[in-house]
This record gives C-alpha cells, structure tokens and sequence, in this order.
C-alpha cells in the first residue's frame, strides 16, 4: 500500500470516529451538557477533516502511486 493510499484511507477512518463520536454526543439524550460541546467540537472537526481530504485529493491527483 503507497503512502497515498494509507494517507486517504487514514482520513477516512479518522472521518467516522470523529462524527461517531460526535453523534454519540449529540443525540444520546441525558447526557451532561459537556457533552454537547465536545459533539460540535468534534463535528466542526470532522468537517475540517473533510476539507483537508477533498484538497488532499485534489493536490495529490498529479502524484503516481
């Protein structure tokens, strides 16, 4: 596997903790209200992980693996 590939693939993983979490911590009811900040800290999070993903893909287009 090339580092690209291990790169995207990182992302992606890193993706589906990050908003797993964040809907953990936004629609499980009861929780302390710390939680909910750590939910929009982690889905703002994750949509900056999102960002960093598309570019990535778009600057390592030219890139062979």
């Amino acid at each position: 596997m090339s580092l690209k590939k291990f790169h995207i693939a990182f992302i992606i993983v890193c993706l589906i903790f990050t908003w797993g979490f964040a809907a953990w911590c936004l629609f499980i009811p009861g929780l302390p209200g710390m939680f909910t900040a750590m939910g929009w800290i982690s889905a703002f999070g994750g949509l900056l992980l999102f960002i960093y993903g598309i570019r990535f893909l778009k600057k390592s287009k030219s890139v062979i693996t």
